[in-house]
């Protein structure tokens, strides 16, 4: 596997250069000055590849060219927003960059509670917190029919928590879910959020599943022609949150997306968090069936609870089975040797990672994105490959 590594562009206080002391060779990133719906140049998308290639390293996936909300309604300028999606497609592939992650999640992107949950040890890490969700949107955002989303347990630990919170954790609360995280694709007021869940919900399920396929429709004989692997990005987290659709959170929902729309093109990013924060998604099972259509992978772990909380844990001690998600993906790098593709190789990135040592407290350090974390996880990954491979050599 490609070991690759997000950036966030000249802005990342996390330079090339100590990427590629980290030992990634590929780097995951996007044209993030680039307003969502704007068409990518060519000229923008050479310019930042070829500042990648000085330090020594290769753009291997964009991640991503963000869908504008048109598109995903089907309202307002979705067509001329399609249109342009295509140019930045033709752009990336004509730049010779063959992978492009993208996410249909609506309104909010990758979703969490709190940035800064303490560890044993210590170090912070990402949660989603089912109780804190529910206490943000019954009483703070008072979204209506928010009490039919939730248990009468959630319901009761809500109230409770709700009013012991102060001011400031309302206010970090609500930043945290609604003003944008990393990489996300903007954020949100209260009354915007608010408007734009309402839009989703009137929409419904099948409408937007719909949506998803019709887009996919038009977009998927570009990817091919301009030598594009598209790959999907489950739901984060891979349920309902506001009482929105979700259309990209389980194995069934991926069968429905490349049933409807059968191309090598139309492909998915394994993300081992999203699909895993869930305990009736199967990873090894996810990752042999759908082999084939993986063009890239976010390894991360998390730690479940019952109610549909968790906390992103260390890359190999959580819920997930790591080893046995890797294994099933050099199995199949294998299988595509054999045929000869020449996309054999499948991009991975430690997805997230904990905040340690001197940099708690830093400004600057993008929540889930710390330089020592993430280094942390890849070096833990790398010795799971390295150990697999070996492992297989010797069994030849």
């Amino acid at each position: 596997m490609q070991e690759t590594w997000r950036w966030f562009g000249p802005n990342d206080p996390i330079s090339l250069e100590k990427i590629r002391q980290a030992g990634a060779t590929g780097i995951v990133t996007s044209l993030h000055h680039i307003p969502t719906g704007q068409a990518w140049t060519e000229a923008e998308v050479t310019k930042r590849k070829q500042e990648i290639e000085r330090a020594g390293l290769q753009w291997a996936v964009v991640e991503s060219i963000p869908l504008h909300n048109d598109i995903k309604l089907r309202t307002g300028n979705y067509i001329a927003q399609i249109e342009n999606y295509k140019q930045s497609i033709r752009a990336v592939g004509a730049a010779g960059v063959h992978t492009v992650c993208y996410n249909f999640m609506p309104v909010v992107d990758w979703t969490r509670t709190n940035l800064s949950y303490r560890l044993a040890n210590n170090a912070q890490a990402l949660r989603f917190e089912m109780t804190d969700f529910a206490a943000y949107d019954i009483h703070i955002l008072q979204r209506p029919g928010a009490l039919q989303s939730y248990s009468p347990e959630v319901i009761a630990r809500a109230e409770e928590r709700f009013a012991a919170m102060s001011e400031e954790e309302k206010a970090l609360l609500e930043k945290n879910i609604i003003a944008g995280l990393p990489g996300g694709e903007g954020s949100y007021d209260r009354e915007g959020v608010r408007a734009a869940i309402e839009a989703f919900i009137q929409l419904g399920e099948e409408r937007f599943r719909e949506n998803l396929i019709l887009f996919l429709e038009e977009v998927i004989p570009v990817a091919e022609e301009a030598g594009i692997n598209m790959c999907i990005h489950p739901d984060d987290p891979p349920f309902s949150l506001f009482g929105l659709p979700r259309v990209v959170s389980t194995a069934d929902d991926a069968r429905i997306i490349f049933k409807r729309v059968p191309s090598p093109n139309n492909g998915l990013t394994l993300c081992a968090g999203s699909f895993g924060a869930r305990g009736d998604n199967d990873l090894v099972a996810i990752a042999r069936e759908f082999g084939p259509q993986v063009h890239f992978v976010h390894l991360r772990n998390v730690k479940r609870e019952a109610d549909g909380s968790f906390y992103e844990s260390d890359h190999l001690d959580g819920d997930n089975d790591m080893v046995g998600l890797m294994s099933a993906l050099l199995d199949e790098e294998n299988r595509r040797k054999r045929e000869g593709r020449s996309d054999w190789q499948i991009p991975m990135r430690p997805d997230h990672g904990h905040l340690l040592a001197d940099e708690i407290g830093q400004p600057g350090v993008n929540p889930g994105y710390s330089y020592l974390g993430r280094l942390k996880g890849l070096a833990e990954l790398r010795g799971v490959l390295v150990a697999l491979e070996t492992i297989r050599n010797r069994n030849i």
